[in-house]
């Protein structure tokens, strides 16, 4: 669990994935389209994968993968993430976070 908050903490936007989780892509893909810096941490790859994924779904209450948080703040997975772009929310928060320059 420690190791989930310092990695929240110590980035603006971070995405808990699997390499191979087509959601995770798209949620990675839009991420990049809209110009933001993230950290991307594959659990299927990190050595304590399966222990951080166990702490996330403790604090969060998801245990799914993409677990996006933005800001310090968990917004979701590919579904929450993608219905907070569609209703024009995503960029403010990024922008917020300091994930993404303003655009003027």
């Amino acid at each position: 669990m420690e190791k989930a908050k310092q990695i929240v903490l110590s980035n603006s936007v971070v995405v808990f994935s699997k390499s191979y989780c087509p959601f995770c892509v798209d949620v990675k893909k839009l991420l990049n389209e809209l110009g933001a810096s993230f950290k991307g941490i594959e659990l299927d790859t990190e050595g304590d994968g399966s222990e951080v994924r166990a702490a996330l779904a403790q604090w969060t209450g998801q245990r799914t993968v993409p677990n996006v948080f933005v800001g310090g703040n968990h917004i979701g997975g590919c579904d929450e993430t993608m219905a907070k772009h569609k209703e024009g929310k995503l960029v403010p928060l990024l922008t917020e976070a300091g994930a993404v320059s303003s655009i003027a």
